[in-house]
């Protein structure tokens, strides 16, 4: 989000008193100056010239060195002093509380919570309900109130660690506080918050000012830092903040820098003894970890707003703002198979020997999948360019990770990892974005509950999944109650780790890309009818995979040439897996001009040329046979139907209302902007399309895309065919699924612009 566009609410505070008016109070007070803040703001700070700046730079009203007069009808009190010093200053607050306002409340800003918890119960005898305690991540290297920033807070982390016990009316005033300062707001636990802070913020400071005063003290010193680069420069920066600040944070929170540090000994221990013994595998295992940690971690920032140690909430939205009409010619290559790059990485990662792989989807959803196994210590390196190179560890060779296995917003990667993770000596869990924490994982959870797994979920079967180690897994025979490919896969990778064998059965076809895979990793499933089954005990055998580009994807791109007079596009190397062809089916029986070239076989998988052009198209009742084999596509069909002729009836598409949305809703719902006929049932839709190839087949307007990637892209596409101009909002995961969507959009034809956090 641009910092201009962060929405503050207001604060509305009568009498204000900041206690500490160095950098991060004074700061505060400019911020809350900047919102249009009209109460007053009183500062306490031993410093009298400091107060006297604060004054005169028209930060505060008032202010003065006894904290008992400056408590006069005060609302809120914000204790900004260093942590060391949190104790008297709490004790000369209990004597004059009296004289503030009978609904005051208390906050801080400290780095180290659990000490100033502490403090708060020594103090009062208990941390009283009117407290809140809370630490903006924030700061400088600059110090005092002539440092003071109004943007300091803007669009960064506020954690506040209320204990259970607080005042609800208070928690809220202390985050409206925050909220108007243009921060993020965020709540977590105290000893969480301590042990994140730790490891995030408080270790690297030690390591800068421990790498800065060992250089500073050798003969060479001088050229050390004058021939210094950028890297080292970068790095030790923060050895210019505040020593006595730091000082004190070191000791409020001496165990858990202790344990953080512990921890990277132990790392630094073994890259010692990686380079001392010439181990190049070591070493790349480690840096290339590192390398795309690092990377993950800012894709994670920048494109889904979230951070998994914080827990925090999407900070901006994009949108998509699509002009109507356009041409759709070309001939594209859109990316690999979500579905399969996710299981290349997961059987390579569990395979004996060097998996290559090619036509990897550089997504988020396949990104998060590949950071998963570096954090249960197998070694892989790219991707670069779609290229993967995987170094199996084997069926038992997985470590545990040091914390919960972040999967974006896959539901796809969630289930797969459940069945995967069952059959390990560790514990773990499972999280994802705010979407994914809201789709049912009952589904795969009941039956390897019935494996002997043992698995706990949130409220309403939902995630996260904790899942205990060390469980005896067995076989079991399971008909499975709804066509799905992920309870499938689940309960088939739980199976590799079973006594006995893994019997599936589906009430209509699904996905087999975990069967084909599987056998080609030697690892032999035997198929039946509608049944399909293993083994446990087995091991796969490491093998060059070559994705075929999504089929998922590529629907998009089929549709638009479907509705779109004059048009003809052809997609390269599409996978035509049998069971996932049910659009390529649905739109033939429509009418499309659609034509498969250059058919073949890779790795396994089929896969050809499509092409497509313009043909009218006419409303069909869509065969229920045909909706798991289309199960992801019918967004975009929806768009098609919209631009048939006649009537396009969907029965016995439930699972659509258990996607990253509920996808018969919300499509109904953008049909209702764009204004075409619709009826929704519980189970599927009757759209009425328009079917006149000479006009606009609907007008334009604003949807909300309730940030399903799918819904998003639908609706961009529907612009060929409108009047008006389609505005899209909360787009920003269509970059878990197709990250190049809007440039191969604007490559065909279309006119779409990006606008809001990545501009």
């Amino acid at each position: 989000m641009a910092a201009e566009s962060v929405n503050k609410s207001p604060c509305h505070e009568a009498r204000l008193l900041i206690v500490g008016l160095g950098l991060i109070g004074g700061s505060l007070a400019a911020a809350l100056r900047a919102s249009g803040f009209q109460g007053r703001i009183v500062a306490c700070d031993p410093d009298e010239g400091e107060i006297a700046r604060g004054i005169e730079m028209g930060l505060v009203d008032s202010g003065g060195t006894k904290l008992a007069e400056q408590l006069s009808d005060v609302t809120l009190v914000v204790l900004a002093v260093p942590v060391l010093a949190m104790e008297s200053v709490m004790l000369a607050l209990a004597d004059a509380l009296p004289h503030a306002s009978r609904d005051v409340v208390i906050t801080d800003v400290g780095s180290t919570k659990a000490t100033i918890r502490a403090c708060a119960q020594r103090v009062f005898g208990h941390v009283p309900t009117n407290m809140v305690l809370g630490h903006p991540i924030a700061g400088s290297e600059k110090s005092g109130v002539a440092a003071a920033n109004p943007r300091l807070y803007v669009n960064h982390k506020v954690i506040l660690t209320p204990e259970p016990s607080v005042d609800p009316a208070a928690l809220q005033r202390v985050r409206s506080l925050w909220q108007a300062c243009g921060a993020e707001v965020l709540e977590m636990d105290v000893e969480r918050h301590d042990q994140v802070l730790a490891r995030t913020s408080h270790l690297p400071h030690l390591l800068a000012f421990s790498l800065v005063d060992t250089l500073a003290r050798q003969d060479e010193r001088l050229d050390i830092f004058r021939y210094a680069a950028g890297g080292f420069r970068d790095f030790t920066r923060i050895a210019g903040s505040d020593p006595v600040m730091w000082r004190d944070i070191f000791i409020a929170n001496k165990q858990a820098v202790l344990a953080s540090l512990d921890d990277f000994e132990a790392g630094l221990e073994r890259l010692r003894r990686a380079v001392e013994s010439g181990d190049s595998d070591a070493m790349i295992a480690t840096f290339d970890r590192a390398s795309h940690a690092r990377h993950y971690f800012d894709s994670l920032l920048n494109k889904t707003s979230y951070q998994a140690e914080y827990h925090m909430q999407p900070q901006g939205k994009v949108t998509y703002r699509v002009q109507p009409g356009g041409q759709a010619q070309g001939r594209l290559r859109v990316p690999g198979d979500k579905s399969m790059s996710h299981r290349s990485i997961m059987l390579g990662a569990l395979a004996e020997g060097v998996t290559e792989v090619k036509g990897f989807l550089e997504g988020e959803d396949s990104l998060a999948t590949l950071q998963a196994f570096r954090e249960m210590g197998v070694a892989i390196e790219g991707p670069h360019q779609g290229r993967v190179t995987i170094h199996g560890v084997g069926m038992h060779g997985l470590t545990a990770p040091a914390g919960p296995l972040y999967v974006g917003n896959s539901g796809t990667a969630m289930r797969l990892f459940s069945g995967l993770l069952a059959g390990q000596a560790f514990d773990s869990e499972l999280t994802g974005d705010e979407s994914l924490t809201k789709r049912p994982m009952g589904r795969v959870a009941d039956p390897l509950r019935l494996m002997g797994a043992t698995i706990d979920t949130a409220e309403g079967g939902r995630p996260p999944l904790k899942i205990r180690g060390g469980a005896k897994l067995k076989g079991i025979h399971y008909d499975m109650p709804m066509a799905s490919a992920q309870v499938k896969s689940c309960l088939l990778l739980a199976g590799l780790y079973a006594e006995g064998e893994t019997r599936v059965r589906e009430p209509a076809p699904t996905r087999d890309h975990t069967e084909r895979m599987l056998n080609g990793f030697g690892y032999a499933v035997s198929r039946e009818d509608d049944t399909c089954w293993l083994q446990g005990g087995g091991k796969l055998t490491a093998g060059p995979i070559d994705v075929p580009s999504d089929i998922s994807s590529a629907t998009f791109f089929l549709v638009a040439a479907a509705i779109t007079p004059g048009a003809d596009i052809t997609l390269e190397h599409v996978g035509i897996n049998p069971t996932r062809i049910g659009v390529i089916n649905i739109l033939t029986l429509m009418g499309a001009d659609l034509t498969l070239e250059n058919e073949r076989e890779v790795g396994g998988e089929p896969v050809a040329d499509i092409r497509i052009r313009y043909a009218p198209l006419k409303g069909i009742d869509i065969p229920e046979e045909q909706v798991p084999l289309a199960i992801d596509e019918f967004p975009a069909l929806f768009i098609a139907a919209a631009n048939a002729e006649g009537v396009t009836r969907l029965r016995g598409a439930e699972e659509l209302r258990v996607k990253e949305s509920d996808r018969i809703q919300a499509m109904a719902d953008g049909l209702v902007v764009l204004g075409v006929k619709h009826t929704v049932v519980e189970d599927g839709i009757d759209i009425t399309g328009n079917g006149d190839s000479q006009a606009a087949s609907y007008g334009g307007g604003r949807i909300d895309s309730l940030g399903d990637h799918r819904i998003a892209m639908a609706f961009a596409i529907a612009s060929l065919r409108a009047s008006e101009e389609i505005v899209i909002d909360d787009c920003a995961n269509v970059a878990t699924s197709f990250p190049d969507f809007v440039e191969l959009a604007t490559r065909i034809g279309m006119s779409v612009s990006v606008e809001g956090a990545h501009e």
